[in-house]
This record gives structure tokens, C-alpha cells and sequence, in this order.
């Protein structure tokens, strides 16, 4: 047996909520971790969740942040605002193709106000995604989309 499919599995048996796609987004997360950290991320922060707004309603609506780190293969260091999506199979669509405009904009709002509070407003950032199909007879593909978007592309389709 796989060693990822040995890690999915009891990452099953310890926390399942019985909710597949619940737990195979926390392992991904995990796997996306250990990626970044070999290709010289600095990890800062993981599920980062910030109040954005609120809807017509007056419900709040918040962002969230999978992953955030600094890119220190660059120079300067580059502060990475990540989102992660792990897809069981890619013949519908691929796992980055889920990060969609209006979760592009989600997650600029929740990046806007981190680095506001943390005061790092001066610092280069990009918004990084990380890609992760696992397949039942395969090792995980794991891929690293470094600027992803940016928030000029964004901008085009929404006011932010």
C-alpha cells in the first residue's frame, strides 16, 4: 500500500467526520504543507479566516486562507497567500480550476486584512494555489501554481 493512502486512511480513522471531502482536504492541506516546506517556504500561518463583509441579510461573510508563507527561494522573501484544493480524480476538471473569481476575490479580501494587521502591507506578495490529485493506483500529483492571480485579474470582473 501507498504511504499516502496509509496517511489518508488514518487520517480517516482519527478525525472522520464522516464526511469524505472533509477529511481528504485535511490531508491535502497537510501534503501541501510538506511540498511547500521542501521547495523553500517559511511557513506563517495555516486557515487564516477573516470577516470580509456582510451579505444583503446582514449576515457576515468571512475568507479564509489556507496557507500562508513566505516564498524564501525568491529575493526578497515573498509572502504567499495559498489556497489549496485536492480532487480525488481531474477527468471533470482539475483541482485549480475550482478556485474560481469569486473565491479569488474571498481570498484578496482575507489577504488585505492580514497584511494590514500584521503590517506587512510593504512586503511583495502573491496568491499562490497548490494543486493535489490523488488517484487509488498512483502517487499523489502534487503542483505548485506560484501567481496563480493576481489582483489586477480580479479587478476586471469585480470591484474588491
Amino acid at each position: 500500500m501507498f504511504d499516502w493512502l496509509r496517511q489518508f486512511v488514518r487520517a480517516r480513522r482519527e478525525g472522520a467526520s464522516g464526511k469524505d471531502h472533509l477529511v481528504l482536504g485535511t490531508w491535502g492541506e497537510r501534503q501541501a504543507v510538506r511540498h511547500l516546506l521542501r521547495r523553500k517556504y517559511r511557513l506563517v500561518l495555516t486557515n487564516f479566516i477573516a470577516p470580509i463583509g456582510h451579505r444583503g441579510d446582514g449576515r457576515a461573510v468571512t475568507g479564509e486562507v489556507d496557507i500562508i508563507a513566505y516564498d524564501e527561494s525568491t529575493m526578497p522573501p515573498t509572502l504567499s497567500f495559498i489556497e489549496v484544493k485536492t480532487r480525488s480524480g481531474d477527468e471533470v476538471a482539475t483541482p485549480e480550476a475550482a478556485v474560481d473569481r469569486r473565491k479569488q476575490k474571498q481570498i484578496i479580501r482575507a489577504a488585505r486584512l492580514y497584511r494590514r494587521l500584521m503590517r506587512v502591507s510593504d512586503e511583495p506578495y502573491r496568491y499562490d494555489v497548490v494543486s493535489i490529485v490523488v488517484r487509488s493506483d498512483d502517487a499523489p500529483q502534487i503542483t505548485l501554481w506560484r501567481g496563480y492571480f493576481t489582483e489586477e485579474t480580479v479587478r476586471r470582473f469585480y470591484r474588491t
